[in-house]
């Protein structure tokens, strides 16, 4: 089974900063990518980051372009979300997302974590 784990949410003031954790655990062959999502209130779940195993840096959605920065840990299986210059409208529950091949499987399955909630507010 393959878990992934989101932390680091919770209340900020709009021009804060928070830094979310996503350590991905079980029995992983290898890792092809991992993103981050977000979903508002009343609103679709939406793509923040992602990073892909190949190298080459993170793409980010346009909203959060110069903000928020994604980072990898490779031997801790852990992306990170480095978020600056948090505004309301970033208030979110953020998921962690990832594709991984499991030890002794052939294709990579795709995984979702519980969420984190994010709230920028004065």
């Amino acid at each position: 089974q393959v878990q992934l784990v989101e932390s680091g949410g919770g209340l900020v003031q709009p021009g804060g900063s928070l830094r979310l954790s996503c350590a991905a655990s079980g029995s992983i062959f290898s890792i092809n990518s991992m993103a981050w999502y977000r979903q508002a209130p009343g609103k679709e779940r939406s793509l923040v980051a992602r990073l892909s195993a190949g190298g080459g840096g993170a793409n980010y959605a346009d909203s959060v372009k110069g903000r928020f920065t994604m980072s990898r840990e490779a031997a801790k299986n852990t992306v990170y979300l480095e978020m600056n210059n948090l505004k309301p409208e970033d208030t979110a529950v953020y998921y962690c997302n990832a594709d991984i091949r499991r030890l002794y499987e052939i294709v990579a399955v795709n995984y979702w974590g519980k969420g984190t909630l994010v709230n920028v507010s004065s």
